[in-house]
Parts: structure tokens; sequence; C-alpha cells
């Protein structure tokens, strides 16, 4: 990694970081809300009782807090990709600025219109209209979702493009290879199927807190029912779409698949690690606990005697699996770098002969690209132990997730929900569970595609911008403050409101 600065890699990383945890506090809440608060919107026009209305416009008010200081952090999101990660976005900006722009021109803008007559519409536009524009800005915000996701995607598994060796930049060949790839399908369907169950646990949390202080009781178990039929529903989906997303993470980056499962030698019949822990060794032995017999190759390939690369096989590589060792790629990595080089010189000399071969061995080798920019090939593992414990903490909260929702919506339809009050006291804490699984799942996205910002193509370490490690560290701890002082101000008015209530007549509604 003798090319990176790694002080200015690592505190570009952190600043990244650290703007996309405090991003996806608000995220996940607003794609929640927006659908539960539509839903009651539904109840009420369809039944024009007026305790649905003020069930909805009490939710539609905790969303709306949480929408306009979301929207703060994740404008400065993408303003980093052109301060801190300017390299990066030269070379993908004609991808990956596309559908970041559909989302600021259709995603956005669809939430922006219509936010205000969900809001002051009430008297004011007809039922129906107003009832629409709930459903706009539901629609919307999951619209503003899917492209993210799309491009974020991309990144994890490149497609529907070509480099231009003459630009220097990678090229769109196909726009729908780039939006319907089964890594965008699956990302963005666990990805806010997961922000669904964080909408759920929110709304649960807050009236059980209501139940347990006596307060709003109607209101609350009629909440509580909604949140867990809705929460339910995402929680099963999110298990359908973790395991898809898993099988297409084993064709695409079995690296990352090895670090989920702590797997460092490849197996037929891989066995999947349910429960345990990892210790320091790197081969097989170094998981202590649970093990499911050929589980891992069947999920993974849908086969269960299939082969499972490990860490070691990518490493060292596997003649009866074709896996090139890692050494190979990174030596025609190197005559990819010395080979487009080559090309532009001979170009800019006008020898069309040399131009014309460096050009045929640039594209013999672009496949292993990225891997030229390596000089210890253990550099290109992720942190496993970080990624596996994400991965099986998250799993594990997932399978909780469904059965509390379950026993929530049992006990709602038994009007048994406020008799015990250890579950309502279990329901406020669920919350913090919730986030804890959704940071979780982006620990392992990211952190176990490292050190790739493009996977195979492109390392982090060249794509940051070429600014001081001073000016870096600055604005990090600027955006800490900043972004410290928005969560503590959303919590102070989030709690506010709460504690406040309904706004209503009969004080045991």
């Amino acid at each position: 990694m003798e090319h990176f600065n790694l002080a200015l890699v690592d505190w570009s990383r952190a600043q990244f970081a650290l703007t996309a945890i405090y991003h996806w506090f608000f995220v996940p809440l607003t794609l929640g809300l927006s659908f539960i608060v539509a839903f009651m919107h539904t109840i009420y026009y369809k039944t024009g009782n007026e305790k649905w209305k003020q069930m909805t416009k009490f939710w539609m008010k905790l969303f709306g807090i949480n929408f306009a200081i979301g929207v703060a952090t994740g404008i400065i999101l993408e303003f980093e990709f052109g301060t801190n990660w300017s390299n990066y976005s030269w070379i993908v900006g004609d991808i990956f600025g596309a559908p970041l722009a559909i989302e600021g021109l259709l995603a956005f803008f669809l939430e922006s219109t219509f936010i205000a007559v969900m809001f002051f519409g009430w008297n004011r536009v007809s039922k129906k209209f107003h009832l629409l524009s709930s459903w706009f800005v539901a629609f919307g915000s999951n619209l503003s979702a899917l492209w993210i996701l799309i491009a974020n995607a991309w990144m994890q598994n490149p497609v529907g493009t070509r480099f231009n060796p003459d630009t220097v930049r990678n090229e769109m060949t196909n726009f729908f290879d780039i939006a319907l790839s089964p890594t965008a399908v699956f990302k963005f369907l666990h990805t806010v199927s997961q922000a669904y169950v964080i909408g759920a646990l929110f709304v649960v949390a807050v009236s059980a807190w209501y139940l347990l202080k006596k307060r709003h009781l109607t209101f609350a178990k009629k909440s509580i029912l909604i949140a867990s039929v809705f929460g339910l529903t995402a929680s099963l989906f999110v298990a359908l779409t973790g395991d898809s997303s898993a099988s297409n993470v084993a064709q695409t980056q079995p690296m990352k698949l090895a670090a989920m499962e702590g797997l460092y030698d490849g197996e037929t019949n891989a066995s999947l690690y349910a429960l345990g822990f990892l210790n320091n060794e790197k081969n097989n032995t170094n998981f202590k606990g649970i093990r499911l017999r050929s589980m891992l190759s069947l999920l993974a390939f849908r086969n269960a005697s299939a082969f499972v690369p490990g860490v070691n096989d990518i490493l060292n590589g596997n003649k009866e699996q074709g896996i090139l060792p890692a050494e190979t790629r990174m030596e025609k990595g190197r005559i990819a770098i010395q080979s487009l080089a080559d090309y532009k010189q001979a170009k800019k000399e006008w020898n069309i002969e040399l131009a014309s071969q460096k050009l045929q061995e640039f594209e013999e080798n672009y496949p292993h690209f990225g891997y030229g920019y390596f000089t210890d090939k253990e550099a290109i593992v992720p942190p496993v132990k970080l990624t596996f414990y994400s991965f099986h903490t998250m799993v594990g909260l997932g399978l909780f997730f469904i059965l509390f929702f379950a026993w929530l919506l049992y006990a709602s339809m038994k009007d048994k929900v406020d008799k015990y009050k250890w579950i309502l006291h279990l329901s406020v804490w669920s919350l913090l569970l919730g986030y804890i699984a959704s940071e979780l799942g982006w620990i392992v996205a990211e952190v176990g595609r490292q050190p790739w910002t493009i996977q195979d193509l492109l390392p982090v370490g060249i794509s940051t911008s070429h600014l001081s490690v001073g000016s870096v560290q600055t604005t990090f701890f600027m955006f800490l403050v900043l972004f410290t002082v928005l969560l503590i101000a959303e919590i102070k008015i989030m709690l506010t409101q709460i504690i406040k209530g309904p706004e209503e007549g009969d004080s045991h509604v």
C-alpha cells in the first residue's frame, strides 16, 4: 500500500463513516414512519373517525421533525464525494452521478412538493388529494433511498459500464443493467424493509411508554396494532431479502462472505456458523461453537454440496476451483496500470501501433486493475472479526424482531398488550436494538468490502482527494460536534412532543 497516504485515507474514511452513521439515525425512521402515517391516514379517510385523524397528525408531526434534520446530514454526505473523494468522483462520476441526480430531481422533488400539502392540507384541500399527498411523500422518501442504494450497489458490483482509457473514467453502457442488477434490487429491498422495522419499533416504543404511564390508552393500543402488523411483515421480508442478498454476495464478493462467516479454508458442504466465537487462528478451527453442516453452501449457492471459498483460497488461489492467487492478480493489476500509462504516452507521441498493443494489454488485465495498487496480499482482507460479529449479531436481532412483533400482534388482537409490564419495558428498549441492528448491517456492507471503493477495480486509498490530513481532521471534529448537536436537538424535540402527546379531547383515548 505504498501508493497511499494512510493517514489521509483513514481520516477521510472516518469522516465519511461518521456522517453516514449519523445520517442513518434519521433515514430509517423517515422511511418507516412515512408509510405508517400513510396507512393511518388511509384508515381515517375510509372511516372518517376523528381518533384516526388525531393518530395520523401525531405520528406525522414526529415524522416531520425527523425528516427535517435528516435532510441536513444527507446533503453533507453527498458533498463529501466531491470534497474528500474527488478522485473517485472523477473516475466514476458518469455512472455514480446519474442515480444521485435522479434522486434529487425526481424523488426529493416529489417529497418536497407534497410534504407541505401533507402537513398543512387539513381542511384546505380535498380529503382524497390530502391522502394522496401522504402516499406521495412515502413513495418519494423510498424513491430517494432507491437511487442512492443503486449507486451504492454499483460500487459493490460494477456492471453496465466500461472503462474509457482515453478519459480515465468509467462510462455507462446500460442504465438498466445498473439499476436492475440483483445486487441493487436486493440491497434496496433489504435496506428499506429494515427501515420499516425501525419505524414500527419507534411507534411501538412510544406507545408502550404511554401504556406504562397509563396515558392515551386506546391511542397507544391502536398504534401498536398497526405497528405490529407493519413490523412483522417487514421483519419477515428483511429475513427473505437478507438471504437473497447474502447469496448475491457469495457470487460477487466472495471475500466479504468469507469474512461474514469467519471462513478461512474453503469447503464443500460448508457449515454455517450459527452461534459461537472466533479465535486468532487463520483456519477453520478458529471457530468454537455450533455449526450447521452444509447450510452455508445451501444458502450461498442453493446447493448443499457447493464449494464456498474462504479467505485463504482467495489469497493463495485454488486451482481446482479456478481461483487465481492474489499475488497473480496483483501482478496483472500492475501490468494493467503500466499498460494504461504506456498507452496514453504512445497516443501522445502518435505511435498508433504501440498504443494499440498497450490498449489490448490493458483490456486483458483490466479485471485485476485495482489489485495493482497493493504490495501485500493481506491488504485485501477486510477486518474479519468485526465483519463476523456484526453480521451474526444483526441476524440474531433480526430473528428476535420476528418473534417480538408476532407476540405483539397476538397480544394486540387479544387486547392483552398492556397486561405484561416487562414486555412494555422491552418494547421501549427494542428501538435501541433496532438501530444497533441497522448500523451493524451497514458495517457488514461497507467494512466487509474493504479495501475497495469499487470492488476489485478501485482501492479506497486511490479514491481520496489531495487534501492535507489536518484539514480532514478539522472538518471531522466540526461535523462530530454539528451532528451531535443535531441529534441531541432532534431527541429533545421528539421527547417534548411525545411527552405532550396527541392532541385530543378525551385523555383516555
